[in-house]
């Protein structure tokens, strides 16, 4: 039988004991923020100060902003819909009426949760502010509504009343 010492491959031994780093070459600093193992005897003395913590204002400002973000979203969205329309034709087809199914689902279900999009940026002090973001938002899906309500008419299914 083979004694109890077997030979270790090669590369479980590289793995259990991992080269030594590289020594740098002299004369060249390490990146702002980097936590070598190598760094100078600089960065190693001084101590990074801890973040502050953002102010109330800085907050109601981030939340805003990401507020817009949200309300402008369905925008983006919109040329691509526009195309997909545009491409898939008018004629009565499987493609066709998925396309028009997403167009008008997808805007309404958006109507159905405008609170629920804004509810984690709202606060007593940005209140307003939102509210204009919410409109925004609103508009947005009407717009995005409106090129499924172009398509419905480019295929014919929207009827055509006249009055005398």
């Amino acid at each position: 039988m083979a004694s109890s010492t077997s030979t270790v491959p090669q590369w479980v031994q590289q793995l259990q004991s991992p080269p030594a780093a590289k020594s740098k070459a002299p004369g060249i600093v390490d990146p702002p923020g980097f936590a070598g193992s190598g760094g100078s005897k600089k960065q190693k003395d001084s101590k990074t100060a801890p973040r502050k913590s953002p102010t109330h204002d800085e907050m109601d400002t981030l939340k805003l902003k990401k507020a817009w973000e949200v309300a402008l979203a369905p925008l983006k969205g919109l040329p691509m819909t526009f195309i997909m329309m545009y491409m898939s034709g008018n004629s009565l087809q499987i493609f066709s009426i998925m396309m028009v199914f997403m167009a008008f689902k997808n805007p309404i279900m958006g109507l159905a949760n405008t609170n629920q999009a804004f509810e984690r940026f709202q606060t007593e002090t940005n209140s307003a502010k939102i509210l204009q973001a919410k409109l925004a938002y609103v508009l947005m899906q009407l717009l995005a509504l409106g090129v499924g309500i172009w398509k419905i008419n480019g295929m014919g299914l929207l009827p055509h009343v006249i009055f005398l």
